[in-house]
């Protein structure tokens, strides 16, 4: 179901420049139903050619087929299919032992989304709860299954030091994830969460734990179409066993216990390509300490500029200009709910929240020895006392590896947000309110001592990034459904990789 540990997309990643995006539009710009595939034309030979070398992992699955078939299945791919997943220096790439795996998976594959020209909507599979194996498959020996109890202390703790120690890294090994206890007590206990998909793997003879993979239940609504899934996350294996193949056990065991427990569907990311993706955005960083970025080697210096330029041009105002913007309450929970669950039904992969889990994902909680992990605020009309807008951000650290003046980057993750003005169908009052209330998570999140904003090209993202300072990221997250087919949604983004307002509408689900 999930992704490897090496393709988590969130990637503690890095702007490609700090220099203003060119503006999106004119001819490359598609319809707004255009699904995140893209445009319909082909390119050179040649363009291919240099593409699949950046891309090992599909180029391999392609020398694996038939001449024949893997020419008709590159003929019926577009330049974004090429494009997603790829970027500056070779990343994201992938080995093909991945493909081997997947091939075997009820998922999508890539010869299958250029061939069919309508996508029937629905499982791929059908599963028969009676012939799902009882017990897992063996482990390697040495090793051996075990479930996370998380509201234990010291398993809880396990898991964060296997998280810190092991997981993500950017592709120059400077800033790895840093997720707290607090964080992953927040992300894995979910209302309807279930311990027996906090999966684990340990050493037998050292009891130590080597290998995790985690899901929450999650309920999506995939073009009006409601299904129960599975959000898979924190796939992570210890370095040392990066060679024993654990992934493909890691990901057919939560399978196992998902199919136990009625749930046959679920939903994940990666920062690379997989067969095959529903959807591609990027990411995109608005420095609120510039010269930090700067000192720890997340920002560069623009040719042509200086420190004191860069230091002006990110600047912030210190206080915040809507009127009736405050903290968010458990008493706004009703009324949060109401607004999102309006705001969300206008995309076509969205989460289809309940009150608890507003009141779990929004509301934050001043509990002893309990970091605060999410940020949200509220506009109330001081006439009327309506809520009229929400905007939320969630703290998510990256440690540096080696500098010897900073120890963390502090990165606020934009998280889910609405506003009133979406329904009136004027897109330009509705780009003029989200420039205003970002602004104003930009200047809430600079008090609260974060060092980076970020966010990707869903919700109606792209209707403020460029406006707002927001700098290219040089990664990708795609999202991929297990064992359910759906056309492509639009992810944010042109044939460029820019922000498109024409491709808004498709991805409206956020993934920590």
């Amino acid at each position: 179901m999930p992704k490897s540990n090496d393709s988590k997309g969130k990637q503690p990643m890095r702007p490609e420049d700090e220099a203003d995006p060119k503006p999106v539009g004119g001819a490359e710009a598609g319809t707004d139903d255009a699904p995140s595939s893209g445009t319909t034309k082909k390119i050179p030979a040649k363009v291919v050619e240099s593409m699949l070398e950046q891309n090992p992992a599909l180029k391999q699955e392609l020398a694996a087929m038939d001449k024949d078939k893997a020419a008709e299945t590159l003929q019926n791919m577009d330049i974004s299919q090429l494009l997603t997943g790829l970027s500056l220096g070779g990343k994201n790439q992938k080995d093909m032992a991945s493909y081997k795996f997947w091939q075997t998976q009820p998922v999508p594959r890539f010869e299958d989304q250029g061939r069919q020209k309508q996508v029937t909507q629905g499982p791929i599979k059908r599963i028969n709860p009676d012939e799902v194996s009882q017990t897992p498959d063996q482990l390697l020996e040495g090793f051996e299954w075990c479930t996370l109890d998380l509201t234990n202390t010291e398993e809880l703790t396990e898991l964060y030091e296997l998280l810190n120690n092991h997981y993500v890294e950017d592709d120059n090994a400077m800033f790895r994830f840093s997720y707290s206890q607090s964080f992953l007590h927040w992300a894995l206990m979910s209302p309807g969460w279930r311990k027996e998909w906090h999966v684990g793997v340990r050493a037998t003879k050292s009891r130590k734990l080597v290998a995790s993979i985690c899901g929450v239940p999650t309920e999506l609504r995939v073009r009006g179409e409601r299904i129960k899934v599975t959000e898979i996350n924190f796939l992570c294996i210890h370095k040392k066993l990066r060679s024993k193949r654990l992934t493909p056990v890691l990901i057919k065991e939560i399978t196992r216990r998902c199919y136990l427990n009625g749930i046959f569907q679920a939903i994940y990311t990666g920062g690379i390509i997989l067969p095959t993706p529903v959807s591609s955005c990027r990411y995109y960083h608005r420095a609120l300490d510039w010269l930090k970025l700067y000192e720890v080697g997340f920002s560069p210096l623009p040719h042509g500029s200086t420190k004191a330029r860069q230091i002006t041009k990110n600047h912030l105002p210190n206080q915040t200009t809507m009127p009736g913007l405050r903290p968010m309450e458990a008493k706004d929970v009703d009324a949060v709910f109401d607004l999102l669950e309006r705001y969300m039904r206008r995309f076509q992969l969205n989460q289809a929240f309940t009150r608890e889990e507003i009141d779990h994902w929004l509301v934050h909680k001043d509990l002893p020895a309990q970091d605060q992990v999410v940020w949200s605020y509220v506009v109330e009309d001081p006439e009327t006392h309506k809520i009229t807008d929400f905007v939320s951000f969630y703290n998510l650290e990256s440690t540096v590896i080696d500098n010897p003046k900073h120890q963390a980057v502090r990165a606020a993750y934009l998280y889910y947000y609405a506003t009133e003005t979406a329904f009136t169908e004027d897109t330009k009052a509705l780009k003029k309110q989200l420039l205003v209330l970002i602004n104003d998570a930009l200047i809430l999140a600079k008090k609260a001592k974060f060092d980076v904003f970020n966010a990707l090209t869903l919700h109606d993202n792209p209707l403020f990034l460029e406006q707002l300072k927001f700098g290219a990221g040089d990664g990708q997250l795609h999202f991929y459904l297990y064992n359910y087919r759906a056309a492509p949604v639009p992810g944010g983004i042109n044939d460029k990789n820019l922000p498109d307002e024409k491709r808004m509408g498709g991805v409206g689900i956020v993934m920590l």
